[in-house]
């Protein structure tokens, strides 16, 4: 079978999607190592039976509504290529706008906690754009880190980041301090997650989504203990919904946060919270 009619056929598989045209090109390019340019300039090129019989598995798969990326194994973010599974979140272009944020303060020479890392994302395209930071990760989910361990050797970052399986900050030493925090953590509310899309309800890991009765779990418990873990002038920057800036907000300002600002993403949404440490409570300095 030739290039552009299997394609046909992948899209009216996947017609009932709304991407179906796209899925069904990117799945093609995946099995037969092609691009665009392949359906374009030499749509009557010759798929191998093995291609597609590998093609076909793939449409059934993402017809059962699977997620793309995990499906292809591999998602782009922040321009660097990031391997994912089902034991992380698929990293999402909002979550551009927290690394974008926090590359704006962070100085070279600069120490990186990123909590609920997931994938590792967040962490090492900051690692990956200042080249002499370093970092650490910490998860609750030792598969998670697995990938994240996985990400930091393809993109030839081992060297500066460190991977702490640990419930947050309990992680790390008593003694370790941080120039900036960021995180993306569950902020979902329980109650909302099963109408999401299938994709991400039934794909993605639920416990880096659910963040609790009203979305605001995981906030409370971060903004109260990084403090502690953030060095004199430190900051923390997290990614929120686009409808927590608010609530966030007086979070960060009950526990005496400074410079507190909710910042949009692209689409004029909140996304991140950013806020600089308070001043008495900074890691290495004592209370008054």
């Amino acid at each position: 079978m030739d290039y552009r009619t299997i394609y046909i056929e992948g899209t009216q598989l996947l017609s009932p999607l709304p991407d179906a045209k796209l899925d069904a090109r990117l799945l093609l390019e995946a099995v037969c190592h092609t691009d665009l340019q392949t359906l374009l300039v030499h749509p009557d090129r010759e798929v191998t039976g093995e291609e597609e019989a590998l093609y076909w598995s793939y449409l059934r798969r993402r017809s059962a509504r699977e997620p793309l990326a995990y499906i292809l194994g591999s998602q782009e973010f922040m321009g660097l290529p990031f391997k994912v599974d089902p034991a992380v979140l698929i990293p999402n272009q909002d979550t551009e706008t927290l690394v974008e944020t926090a590359l704006e303060s962070l100085q070279e020479g600069d120490r990186v906690l990123d909590l609920c890392t997931g994938s590792g994302c967040i962490l090492l395209s900051l690692l990956h754009y200042k080249k002499s930071c370093s970092g650490t990760g910490t998860d609750l989910s030792h598969e998670a880190l697995r990938v994240a361990r996985a990400n930091g050797e393809g993109l030839g970052l081992s060297s500066r980041a460190i991977w702490k399986q640990g419930d947050l900050f309990l992680a790390l030493e008593e003694e370790e301090a941080f120039d900036l925090i960021v995180s993306n953590p569950p902020y979902i509310r329980s109650d909302v997650i099963e109408s999401l899309e299938p994709e991400v309800k039934n794909g993605e890991p639920r416990m880096a989504l659910d963040g609790g009765e009203d979305g605001l779990y995981f906030y409370r418990e971060i903004i109260a203990r990084a403090p502690a873990f953030l060095k004199e002038g430190g900051r923390l920057m997290m990614e929120i919904g686009f409808d927590q800036g608010e609530a966030v907000r007086a979070l960060l300002a009950e526990n005496e946060y400074r410079e507190i600002r909710i910042i949009r993403d692209y689409g004029g949404l909140d996304r991140v919270a950013a806020a600089a440490a308070p001043f008495r409570h900074q890691a290495g300095t004592k209370n008054p």
